[in-house]
């Protein structure tokens, strides 16, 4: 799943190497934490919150198989 949130993301930023994910694992839950260049933290969120949202939903639908629920989370 990291890999393809991470397929996902890097195509949207101008500083690809500046993309890094976390993985946070527990026993239902999956946190990414994705952190990226400040300059780029407005393309990932987009117009109100579109892109994000967007991404989040991919990241929902995925996972639905799995059983396992995954969060995005934005590091500052």
């Amino acid at each position: 799943m990291k890999n393809l949130f991470i397929k996902i993301v890097k195509p949207l930023v101008d500083d690809p190497e500046q993309v890094q994910v976390n993985e946070v694992v527990s026993s239902q839950t999956t946190v990414l934490e994705l952190t990226v260049a400040k300059s780029d933290m407005g393309k990932v969120i987009g117009k109100k919150g579109n892109t994000v949202n967007a991404i989040r939903t991919i990241l929902f639908a995925a996972s639905g198989s799995s059983g396992k629920k995954y969060v995005l989370e934005l590091v500052e």
